[in-house]
C-alpha cells in the first residue's frame, strides 16, 4: 500500500497537470489568433505591400507563432519549473543525507547545466539561421540519427549491466522494457495524431484567412472586415474544439506513461528483496540493475520524442507583440462610428504628391490637381505608370498622399471614417476579384450597413445586365461561384463587380479599366451595364483603351505624374497633344 501512493500520486498529478496546462494553452493559443487577425485586419494597404507581409507570410503567423508561443509558455514552462523544483529538491535531500557526498555531486552541476544550455542554444541558434530548407532537413536527419544510435546503444549498455550483476532481477526488469516504450511511443502518437487532427481543422480557418489577406484592397474597400473576422473566427472555434476533446485523451495517456516507470520501480525493489533476503546478493545490485535498466528504456522511449525549441516560442512571441502593438499609418478619426454623411459626389485633388511606400524615391504624383463635379463622368488616360489607379486608391484612402488634399464634397477625406467614406465609393476593377460565396453573397457584399433583401440584389443584377443569366442557372442567385468566381466568364464575373458595387447606391462609381480583359463579345455586354449604372453618379473611369471613354464630360490626360491635358475627346484631338498622339498610335494599332 506504501509503494502505491506514490504511484497514483504521480498518475493523478500527471494527469491534472497536462490537462490544465493544455487547456490553458489552448485558449491561450484561441485568444492570440483571434487578436491576431484583427491586428492584420486593420492594418493600412502599404503594410500588406511590404515582401515580409505577404499573404503566405501571414497566414504562417496565423497557423505557427501562436501555436509555437503555447509551446514557450505551457507544458514546456512547466517542465522547466519542475526541473527546478526537482533539483533543488535533490540538492536539499542529498545534504540531509551525505552532505559531503552531495558537495562531491554538486561541484558537477554547473558543468552538467553549461553544457545542456549550451546544446540547446547552438540548436537555437542553427534553427534561426535562415538556411535552405534541405540543408535544414539533412542537419535534423543527422541529429535525430544521432540521438537515437546514442539511446539504443544505452539500452544495450543497460541490459548487459544488468544481466551481469544479476541475472534474473534483470529479466524481471527487461519484461517491464516493452511497456515503457510502447508507453513513451504511445504518448508521442497521440500528441502526433492530435497535432494532425488540428492541422486539418485549421486548413478552412487559414482558407479564410487567405481569401481576406490577399484581396484585402477589395475586402476594405467593401467595408467587409468585421464580416471576414467573424468567419475565421468561427471556423477557429472547430480547431478549438478539436484541441479541447483530447485533452483529457492526452492527460490520462501522459499520466500513464509517467507513472509506468514507477511501476517497474517497485516490482523490481520487491523482487530485488526478496532476492537479497533468500539468496543474499548485495542490496547494491539491486539499484544498480534497477537505475541501469529502468532509466535505458526509457532512454529508447525518450529518443523517439523530440521537443520543441523554446527560443521558436520566443521570438514567436516577440513577432505576435510586435503586430498586436503596431498602429495603422492610415487613422481612423472615429473608431466605431457610423458617419451619415451622404456625398453628392463632388471630387477635388489640390497639389497632391505622392510615393509608393516600397518606392520613396519614385514620384508617382506631382502636383497633381484635378476636379470632378457631381454627375459627371471623367476619364483618367495616360501612357502606363502615370498614376492613374494612384489616383483612385488615394480616394480610397488605401494610402494617404505625402502633402496636398483630397476632397469629397468640399470635405477632406482624412477627416471621415474610413467606413464612412469608402461606403460613397463602388468600384469595378479591370479583374474583379468575387469570394467562394453565393451569387447572392458576393452581391450583398457590396452593402455592409444594412441586411440587403433579396428584391435589392435582383434589381441590382438588373441593372448591371446579369439577371437573365442568373436566373436560367439551376440554384439562381444561392449558386456558388467557386474561389475568385472560377465557375463565371470574365464577362459574368464583371457584371456581378458591378452590381456589388451598385448595391451600395455609391455617390463616385470608379471603373478600374473594366472592360480592358474582355473579348469583343463581353465587352459590348458589360458596356451597356456600365452606361446604367454611370446614370446619376459622378463617375471616373480609367481606362487604356480610348475608344471606350470617348463619350466622357472630361477626358484627363495623366503623364509624369501630372495632368497634361483635359477636355473633351474632340477638344483634345484639336490640341494635337499627348491624347492625339496616343489615340492615333491605337489607331494604327487596331
Amino acid at each position: 500500500m506504501g509503494a502505491a501512493m506514490p504511484v497514483l500520486a504521480v498518475l493523478f498529478g500527471s494527469l491534472i497537470q497536462v490537462y490544465t496546462i493544455t487547456l490553458a494553452g489552448e485558449k491561450l493559443t484561441l485568444r492570440l489568433r483571434r487578436m491576431l487577425f484583427a491586428a492584420m485586419l486593420r492594418q493600412e494597404i502599404e503594410w500588406f505591400d511590404e515582401k515580409a507581409n505577404s499573404s503566405g507570410a501571414l497566414c504562417a503567423r496565423l497557423s505557427g507563432d501562436a501555436s509555437q508561443v503555447q509551446g514557450a509558455t505551457g507544458q514546456r514552462l512547466s517542465i522547466i519549473i519542475q526541473s527546478i523544483a526537482t533539483f533543488l529538491l535533490a540538492v536539499g535531500l542529498a545534504m540531509y543525507y551525505e552532505w559531503r557526498l552531495g558537495l562531491v555531486g554538486l561541484a558537477f552541476s554547473p558543468v552538467i547545466m553549461a553544457a545542456q544550455y549550451y546544446f540547446i542554444v547552438v540548436q537555437s541558434g542553427e534553427l534561426l539561421n535562415k538556411r535552405e530548407a534541405m540543408e535544414q532537413a539533412i542537419q535534423a536527419t543527422g541529429q535525430r540519427l544521432s540521438i537515437i544510435i546514442q539511446s539504443i546503444a544505452t539500452f544495450l549498455l543497460a541490459v548487459g549491466l544488468a544481466m551481469y550483476y544479476e541475472w534474473r532481477l534483470g529479466l524481471v526488469g527487461l519484461a517491464f522494457s516493452p511497456v515503457i516504450m510502447a508507453a513513451q511511443y504511445y504518448f508521442i502518437v497521440v500528441q502526433s495524431g492530435e497535432l494532425l487532427n488540428k492541422r486539418e481543422a485549421m486548413e478552412q480557418a487559414i482558407q479564410v484567412a487567405v481569401e481576406a489577406v490577399s484581396n484585402i484592397r477589395t475586402v476594405a474597400g467593401l467595408g467587409r472586415e468585421h464580416t471576414f473576422h467573424q468567419k475565421y473566427m468561427k471556423e477557429l472555434e472547430t480547431v478549438h474544439l478539436v484541441a479541447l476533446r483530447n485533452c483529457h485523451f492526452r492527460a490520462l495517456v501522459f499520466g500513464m506513461a509517467s507513472s509506468i516507470m514507477f511501476f517497474a520501480y517497485g516490482a523490481c525493489m520487491y523482487y530485488g528483496g526478496k532476492l537479497v533476503e533468500q539468496e543474499g546478493i548485495p542490496y547494491s545490485n539491486v539499484f544498480k540493475v534497477s537505475q541501469a535498466l529502468i532509466l535505458g528504456t526509457a532512454s529508447v522511449g525518450s529518443a523517439l520524442a523530440f521537443a520543441p525549441n523554446l527560443q521558436k516560442g520566443l521570438v514567436a512571441a516577440r513577432k505576435v507583440f510586435q503586430l498586436l502593438n503596431r498602429n495603422s499609418n492610415i487613422v481612423d478619426p472615429e473608431p466605431l462610428g457610423r458617419d451619415k454623411w451622404v456625398a453628392e459626389g463632388s471630387t477635388d485633388y489640390s497639389k497632391v504628391v505622392f510615393s509608393y511606400p516600397t518606392r520613396r524615391r519614385v514620384p508617382v504624383l506631382q502636383d497633381f490637381s484635378m476636379s470632378v463635379r457631381p454627375g459627371k463622368t471623367i476619364a483618367l488616360v495616360g501612357p502606363s505608370g502615370c498614376g492613374k489607379t494612384t489616383c483612385v486608391q488615394l480616394l480610397e484612402r488605401f494610402y494617404d498622399p505625402s502633402s496636398g488634399v483630397l476632397m469629397l464634397d468640399g470635405r477632406d477625406i482624412s477627416s471621415a471614417p474610413l467606413y464612412s467614406l469608402r461606403s460613397q465609393l463602388g468600384v469595378v476593377s479591370q479583374e474583379p476579384v468575387l469570394f467562394n460565396r453565393t451569387i447572392a453573397d458576393n452581391i450583398a457584399y457590396g452593402d455592409n450597413m444594412r441586411d440587403v433583401t433579396m428584391s435589392e440584389i435582383v434589381k441590382a443584377a438588373k441593372q448591371a445586365n446579369i439577371h437573365t443569366f442568373i436566373a436560367s442557372l439551376p440554384m439562381g442567385y444561392q449558386t456558388y461561384i467557386g474561389e475568385k468566381g472560377v465557375q463565371l466568364s470574365g464577362g459574368q464575373k464583371q457584371r456581378v463587380s458591378i452590381a456589388r458595387a451598385l448595391i451600395r447606391n455609391p455617390r463616385v462609381l470608379i471603373l478600374d479599366e473594366a472592360t480592358s480583359a474582355l473579348d469583343t463579345e463581353s465587352e459590348k455586354v458589360v458596356q451597356k451595364a456600365l452606361e446604367r449604372a454611370k446614370e446619376g453618379r459622378t463617375c471616373i473611369t480609367i481606362a487604356h483603351r480610348l475608344s471606350t471613354v470617348q463619350d466622357a464630360d472630361i477626358i484627363c490626360v495623366l503623364n509624369n505624374g501630372k495632368v497634361a491635358e483635359q477636355g473633351s475627346h474632340s477638344q483634345l484631338l484639336e490640341q494635337k497633344g499627348v491624347y492625339h498622339k496616343l489615340y492615333s498610335l491605337q489607331l494604327e494599332k487596331n
